[in-house]
């Protein structure tokens, strides 16, 4: 045991901030007899002898405790160098710390809890999404709770009725926004994802570079020669895939003799394949691509393709949106564009954590990637 502030803590809470000399000794001595990350125990011994405290973690670093509550109170920033910080958060995971939400909730006010209301969990999109927003809550000491539609794809039953007084604030799908009339204008900040940025009862949107994707879609298609495509577009109203398809019209149409037709679709494989089906075996111009809205619908059309007995992409260019696991797994993988989810949750959670503290969100587009693959070609190769 290292006696005096070291281990008591009541002289660490005057210190500077980035840790006095008696603790960075102290912090020294428990990591000589702390096992490290890759075989490290908590500094008040081996796993379950002990609950891991902000000491243990300030010893760690060899900083003082007012410095780790700072940190894991989100309260650093002009206070503790962002080194620093970092070096708290990932001792903090390192060492198993939990801090004691509901003391912290007393004493502020706050649950420290957000909510994520998604469509549903059918693809791992939504799941990587939510995976990025938990690591920044875990990072501030917060936690997210997960709402997936019951229905799966479209609106969510209203999920605040008994909720809302044990939230601090909702980050939510565009696809799932009937869900939240509850929410509106009801005093919690709301962030929603991939979502119109001119909706006023809305605190903050975090949003992917959506028509920039399409756009990709379409000026790479273009480029091989393709002039007659049918858009297998989602059936479901809300606003990412309007985008969508507005800015794959805007590209056709500067083009002339271009033209796109459009194909409404559920989301589902079998829903695509049909509606896929009936496109290919048009009486007049077949299209000579395929450009859907997800990569499901981009898996049901390289199934009817090959039912009709065409290629893909001999007879047919197919291209999906999302990069899923799916999109790899295909023959010929598909040509997709790359939307980043786990960051969509982490700038997400970070929004919405700027929000709390009385800071603007940052409002800048992620940028989205177009990976060419297999699935596309001139047409009539």
């Amino acid at each position: 045991m290292v006696a005096g502030a070291g281990e008591g803590g009541s002289a660490a809470v005057g210190e500077d901030p980035e840790g006095a000399p008696a603790v960075r000794r102290a912090g020294a001595r428990a990591a000589r007899r702390a096992p490290t990350a890759s075989g490290h125990v908590p500094a008040g011994g081996p796993p379950g002898t002990a609950r891991t405290t902000s000491r243990d973690v300030a010893r760690r670093v060899g900083v003082s405790q007012a410095t780790v509550s700072l940190v894991l109170g989100d309260k650093w920033r002009g206070r503790v160098s962002e080194r620093t910080a970092e070096a708290v958060r990932g001792a903090a995971r390192e060492l198993g710390y939990r801090p004691n939400l509901a003391a912290r909730s007393l004493r502020l006010g706050r649950t420290r809890t957000a909510l994520l209301v998604v469509p549903a969990l059918t693809t791992e999109y939504f799941a990587r999404v939510y995976t990025g927003a938990a690591q920044v809550a875990a990072d501030h000491g917060f936690g997210v709770v997960l709402y997936p539609s019951p229905e799966g794809i479209g609106p969510a039953r209203d999920p605040f009725d008994s909720a809302r007084a044990s939230l601090d604030g909702v980050i939510a799908s565009s696809m799932a926004a009937e869900a939240l009339a509850a929410v509106r204008g009801g005093g919690l900040p709301l962030v929603m994802l991939d979502s119109d940025p001119a909706d006023t009862a809305t605190t903050a949107t975090v949003n992917l570079d959506i028509a920039g994707g399409m756009r990709q879609v379409a000026e790479h298609l273009l480029a091989l020669g393709h002039r007659e495509v049918t858009h297998l577009a989602a059936d479901v109203d809300s606003w990412t895939f309007r985008e969508r398809a507005r800015a794959l019209a805007r590209a056709f149409g500067a083009v002339s003799g271009a033209r796109v037709r459009t194909a409404p679709t559920a989301l589902s494989v079998d829903a695509a394949r049909q509606v896929a089906e009936r496109a290919l075996s048009a009486a007049d111009r077949r299209p000579t691509a395929l450009v859907c809205d997800d990569d499901i619908l981009a898996a049901g059309a390289c199934k009817a393709a090959r039912r009709l007995g065409l290629r893909v992409p001999e007879d047919v260019s197919v291209t999906g949106f999302d990069d899923l696991a799916l999109a790899s797994a295909l023959e010929p993988e598909l040509t997709t564009v790359r939307l980043p989810a786990e960051e969509v949750g982490a700038r997400g959670m970070t929004a919405l954590l700027d929000l709390l503290e009385g800071r603007p969100a940052d409002g800048a587009e992620l940028p989205v990637e177009l990976l060419v693959r297999g699935s596309t070609a001139a047409p009539g190769r």
